[in-house]
């Protein structure tokens, strides 16, 4: 049963009485048709279910995360058997077929047979009594002939090919071939599909790593050293991260590497002033504060009030003491910052392309017209905060994204237009991640290439006037110039 919970009477019956495919029905609903965030959903379902049988919850947690992965997919595979086109059926119909197809494919521990039958049942209890019918044409027609399926060829039709068998949208994977290559590209697109250990930071501040590694192992947790860095750890083989003890303590942060290398690049020194202008949900202010042994001061900044107090939690779960989490907005000058800070972080909105392996629902939601939304928006927020930097201090800007459009043409306009320049972030990074364009002064991660997820980072220097930049970017790492965005358009 869950670690660190006694389970009642109440609850156990409570276990008896659910059923797991509508849980994981109403997830997904939540998800496709309101708009919900798939993270935020499934992690409050699974706090909600916490009394359940780990399996049980494991069974709710790979249905909705491998439904949502392969949505696509399976959409495709549902048209090959329905005269009734997806997006035409009722919404509930949609996804229970498509997770109803999902269990068939990927999952061997369930049989086809209770698959139709559990399907064809919940349309009913849920008040699809007239379609019945209908859910159970379809999955007992695909579970006869699911191997005969024909998909497009990879080499007469190589984008629909990824775009089925990953289930991504052909402009997204356009671009990416343009920029990365096929090859590489779906490199990105199957390790989005790839189960993978969960990273923390450890707090040395409050205990060593060895004791860390020790507390984590006599839990039964799995832990490896991350290649990256020596105070990250990749953990695995635990049920609930809030019942461990060692996160209990404020001993580890659940940070990306790729968060973690933000905070490398940045540097800090004893003493130092930090605004992290965009901050939630704080792991990366948290670092540095870390990183300043107690001395200086970061403000932890955010424009939503609920997620500036869960900042202020993590602060004093962790107990840091030299942090603040404070309510402003990244797009609104405020004075009293103006060349008040050694070092700017600015992890900005983005597209979050980087991040599918974990916000699957993210790669469907995005398109081209929200995507240069989006960077007007990063350009808007840069042109402020750029301020804050004192003469000589740093800014980092960052994105959990992939694609030159958002990063190395946002730092190219930026250096036009402010006097900043790029510096090498060689000295802060590991020899495995040193290329041509650390040394000028940025670093692109892209999921299955490097052992994170897909981040963008530049250090930029505050100078006395803006720099040239014709050799900042490299062109086999971007689209062509005409793809800069017209600011007046």
């Amino acid at each position: 049963m869950f670690e660190g919970n006694a389970v009642s009477e109440g609850e156990k019956h409570m276990a008896e009485q659910v059923n797991l495919r509508e849980i994981a029905l109403g997830i997904l609903m939540e998800i496709t048709e309101e708009e919900a965030y798939s993270h935020i959903v499934l992690r409050e379902a699974l706090e909600k279910y916490q009394y359940l049988e780990k399996r049980d919850r494991a069974f709710i947690s790979r249905t909705v995360e491998g439904t949502l992965e392969h949505i696509m997919q399976m959409d495709y595979i549902i048209e090959q058997f329905s005269n009734v086109p997806v997006y035409n059926m009722k919404p509930l119909i949609r996804n229970l077929l498509r997770m109803s197809i999902y269990q068939m494919k990927y999952m061997d521990s369930v049989s086809d047979s209770a698959v139709c039958n559990e399907a064809v049942k919940l349309a009913q209890r849920r008040g699809f009594y007239n379609l019945k019918g209908f859910v159970n044409g379809i999955l007992r027609n695909t579970a006869r002939r699911l191997g005969q399926i024909r998909y497009p060829d990879p080499k007469e039709e190589p984008l629909h090919y990824l775009s089925v068998k990953y289930s991504f949208p052909i402009w997204m994977l356009s671009k990416w071939v343009a920029q990365f290559g096929y090859e590489t590209t779906e490199k990105i697109c199957r390790d989005t599909h790839m189960e993978k250990p969960t990273v923390v930071r450890c707090n040395l501040a409050r205990a060593s790593k060895e004791e860390i590694i020790a507390e984590l192992e006599d839990q039964g947790i799995t832990v490896r050293q991350h290649p990256y860095l020596d105070y990250a750890l990749e953990i695995s083989d635990y049920n609930y991260i809030k019942a461990i003890s060692a996160f209990k303590k404020g001993w580890i942060q659940v940070q990306d590497i790729s968060s973690m290398l933000v905070t490398e690049i940045a540097a800090p020194n004893w003493g130092d002033t930090c605004y992290d202008v965009c901050a939630s949900p704080g792991g990366k202010s948290l670092h540095i504060a870390d990183k300043l042994m107690g001395s200086g001061y970061v403000e932890a900044r955010d424009v939503s009030e609920y997620k500036v107090n869960l900042m202020q939690e993590n602060i004093e779960r962790i107990g840091a003491i030299n942090i603040r989490a404070v309510l402003k907005d990244a797009t609104v000058r405020d004075p009293e910052s103006v060349q008040k800070a050694d070092i700017v972080l600015a992890d900005l909105p983005c597209s979050g392309l980087g991040v599918i392996g974990k916000k699957q629902d993210i790669k469907y939601r995005m398109s081209e017209k929200q995507q240069q939304d989006i960077i007007r928006l990063q350009r808007r927020i840069l042109s402020v905060v750029q301020e804050y930097v004192k003469p000589d201090g740093v800014l980092i800007f960052s994105t959990c994204t992939i694609g030159a459009d958002e990063n190395q043409y946002n730092v190219k306009w930026f250096l036009e237009n402010y006097p900043f320049r790029l510096e090498s972030v060689d000295p802060y990074i590991c020899d495995a991640l040193k290329s041509r364009t650390t040394r000028v002064g940025y670093i692109q991660l892209l999921p299955g290439v490097h052992r994170s997820d897909g981040f963008f980072i530049a250090r930029l220097r505050r100078v006395s006037e803006p720099q040239d930049t014709d050799y900042y970017l490299d062109p086999e790492e971007g689209p062509d110039e005409d793809y800069y965005l017209d600011e007046e358009e």
